[in-house]
């Protein structure tokens, strides 16, 4: 199982935002110290509290301070963008980190961007879908492109204006061929998005904020996706999000990591249960689609969704994850502000060089003993 990061942010609203811009880079530059597979950033538009507003360029300052992570936008709001820039800036920084991106998409879920950017009647979902199928084209075909794919608004051609001789009218492809890896982040209960994922070779993540008992169902409907493009699935792909903090003593991992008032988990699910309630997408927090909104509280969150005690304590959480969703390819560790310093820091190491070697040793011995079993007869 590999460890990754991801963070959307989710930083208070009085702190300034040149200083937890500094503090999310170097959150990615200790990940990539510790050995993190990758890390993928969110972006948003027009929200105080999660103040990347575009993740490749974000990431683009981390290129030359890291070594081996790999840097995913998480996501690229394919909705807001004509999909020929989206194309052409994901592949020159496809170039620049040599070959370290990995393109997180999705259509952009806040209202307030849509409203800004006055697409809030539009449907995001079909931009999404339109624009995704234009950047492949892009990437796949060469000059003059002739882009004209059917119920498709956008229309990608160099025709009249290419000049070949001096190379005018070329987009640029990227430098992984025949295009980096695609990860789409799924939040809905049993979300259809997913089966298409898997027709199409995306790779899914299922978001840190999404009750653990919901997240067999993407597996499902990814695998499903598989078999319709006459595939098998494979666990490896599919990268399971959570909101970790590991302590080197139970009681500061409590209080850190929830029942203290200034705890930044705290003010993380404080944010997100008012944010999703407001949108009417609180499923995510529930037991089951009928259950009565009440039962959705802040101290249920807290105690679901964030894995959170000493080292040992936290090996037996995530094995008891996934002993609930099956194998899965990559945990990814959210971050989250850092009211300290020290502990965000420390849980991170923890996280690195104590948790994922014993988890890895159980996987390894669960296997070694399911190979060694004689079969039945």
């Amino acid at each position: 199982m590999r460890l990754g990061y991801f963070t959307m942010p989710l930083h208070p609203l009085d702190r300034e935002i040149a200083i937890t811009l500094e503090e999310d880079r170097q959150a990615i530059i200790l990940a990539d110290k510790l050995g993190f597979h990758d890390a993928f950033v969110g972006e948003h538009l027009t929200d105080k509290a999660e103040n990347v507003t575009n993740s490749m360029v974000f990431l683009a300052t981390l290129i030359h301070q890291t070594s081996q992570i790999r840097l995913g936008t998480g996501t690229s709001n394919l909705s807001h963008s004509h999909p020929t820039l989206i194309a052409s800036q994901a592949a020159m920084f496809d170039h620049l980190s040599k070959g370290r991106f990995i393109f997180g998409i999705s259509p952009g879920a806040l209202a307030s961007d849509a409203e800004a950017l006055g697409i809030l009647s539009e449907d995001r979902n079909r931009l999404f879908a339109e624009a995704i199928d234009v950047i492949l084209a892009i990437w796949e075909r060469d000059p003059p492109y002739d882009i004209d794919l059917p119920e498709n608004r956008f229309k990608v051609s160099t025709r009249v204006t290419q000049v070949p001789a001096i190379g005018r009218g070329v987009l640029m492809k990227p430098y992984q061929r025949p295009r980096p890896e695609i990860v789409g982040t799924v939040v809905a209960p049993g979300s259809k998005g997913v089966v298409l994922m898997g027709q199409r070779d995306f790779h899914p993540m299922s978001a840190n904020f999404l009750l653990s008992h919901w997240l067999p169902s993407h597996w499902e409907n990814y695998a499903q996706g598989k078999a319709l493009a006459g595939q098998v699935a494979d666990p490896d792909q599919w990268r399971i999000a959570r909101t970790v903090f590991v302590a080197d003593d139970e009681a500061t991992a409590r209080e850190y990591g929830g029942n203290n008032a200034n705890s930044p988990y705290r003010y993380y699910y404080r944010q997100m249960l008012t944010k999703m309630m407001m949108s009417k997408r609180h499923v995510i927090f529930k037991k089951h689609i009928d259950e009565d909104d009440t039962h959705v509280t802040l101290d249920r969150l807290l105690k679901e969704l964030v894995i959170c005690g000493t080292v040992s304590e936290v090996v037996d959480q995530i094995l008891a994850l996934r002993e609930l969703t099956g194998p899965f390819g990559e945990l990814v560790y959210a971050g989250m502000d850092q009211v300290d310093k020290g502990l965000a820091c420390r849980s991170m190491e923890l996280m690195a060089q104590e948790v994922m070697p014993r988890v890895n040793a159980a996987i390894r011995s669960e296997r070694k003993v399911c190979a060694e079993e004689p079969l039945m007869s």
